[in-house]
């Protein structure tokens, strides 16, 4: 039987190579490449011809979301799956979006990888079970439920309220998104009208609970990237 051939974009060498190995020692994938950046996975896809794409979604020249977009767009054939850190709650229905076949947090065994990649070569999508159950819920959402529902923002409304809950200003996230302060201050207007919060200080409020809760990452979301 021909084996799935699997192309891994990762940035952290270690986490990498493991995959790497542990996919190499399994009967039914091989590893065909891997790539630690947006420009390296896109000479590695035209190169290796992989079936699936295990693709972090923050990487350090790039956004993997928008890699998952491009590469969809350009080989609609390769089946992407989103590997990543990121509280699946706010990022599996944008993976999704973007063109992704299925999501899994870093956390999860590795039978889930194997798992995922027989799964999107069948041409299904592969979620975890609690995932599949919350997006449902956001189709037919509880009205009675007074919870951030930060699924309703878009990519940047959500880059927007992360730079505020991690202390930037205005002027600061503007520069670090390369958008002007009033655009900004228009993004801030949005999140409180789809966040139902009163004011600016309720907004930052929820922004900055939300960062230091963990549910995204607990460094600066504007500081470079350091590799591990």
């Amino acid at each position: 039987m021909k084996k799935i051939r699997v192309l891994i974009v990762e940035d952290h060498p270690f986490f990498r190579s493991g995959l790497v190995q542990w996919l190499n020692q399994q009967e039914q994938v091989t590893c065909c490449g891997e790539a630690d950046s947006v420009e390296a996975a896109r000479k590695a896809v035209v190169e290796t011809q992989p079936d699936v794409i295990l693709m972090d979604l923050r990487l350090g020249d790039g956004e993997g979301l928008d890699l998952i977009a491009e590469i969809t767009q350009a080989h609609p054939e390769i089946r992407s799956v989103a590997l990543s850190q990121f509280d699946e709650d706010i990022y599996a229905h944008r993976a999704l979006q973007a063109g992704a076949r299925g999501y899994l947090m870093k956390s999860e065994a590795t039978e889930s990888v194997l798992a995922a990649i027989q799964t999107v070569m069948e041409g299904g999508i592969h979620l975890s079970p609690g995932m599949a159950a919350k997006l449902l819920r956001n189709i037919f959402p509880d009205p009675a439920s007074s919870s951030l529902d930060l699924a309703r923002l878009s990519n940047r409304e959500l880059q927007v309220f992360q730079l505020l809950g991690g202390g930037l200003s205005t002027i600061e996230i503007g520069k670090h998104l390369k958008l002007s302060p009033k655009t900004i201050e228009t993004y801030r207007e949005h999140l409180k009208v789809k966040l139902n919060l009163a004011d600016a200080p309720a907004l930052l409020r929820a922004a900055t609970l939300w960062v230091e809760s963990g549910c995204l990452e607990t460094e600066d979301p504007a500081a470079p990237r350091q590799e591990s």
